[in-house]
C-alpha cells in the first residue's frame, strides 16, 4: 500500500486584530515537511489531525477559517494551549 503524501496547514490567530484564525501556510510533500520543520525550529506546537487538514486545505493562504470550523479549531488551540502550559510547568 502506498503511503499518503504528508500535508500541513499553519494557522495564526491574533486576538487583537483578527476576527478568526487564518491560514498562513499550507502545502504537501516537501512543502509540508518544511512547514513542520519550521514550526519545530520555532517551538510552535503541532497538532496532527488529518480530517482537519483536509477541511482546511480547501482554504487559501490568508483566508480566515469559516464559522463552521470555529469549534474544531478552538479545540485544537485549547489542546495546544494546555500542552504548552504543561510543558512550561
Amino acid at each position: 500500500m502506498k503511503d499518503k503524501r504528508k500535508e500541513a496547514i499553519a494557522l495564526r490567530y491574533q486576538f487583537d486584530n483578527e476576527a478568526a484564525p487564518k491560514v498562513v501556510a499550507k502545502g504537501a510533500g516537501y512543502v509540508a515537511e518544511n512547514i513542520m520543520e519550521k514550526a519545530k525550529d520555532n517551538q510552535v506546537s503541532i497538532q496532527e489531525d488529518s480530517t482537519l487538514v483536509e477541511l482546511l486545505s480547501e482554504l487559501n493562504i490568508n483566508e480566515q477559517i469559516p464559522e463552521e470550523l470555529y469549534h474544531v479549531v478552538a479545540e485544537v488551540f485549547a489542546f495546544i494551549y494546555k500542552a504548552d502550559k504543561d510543558y512550561t510547568a
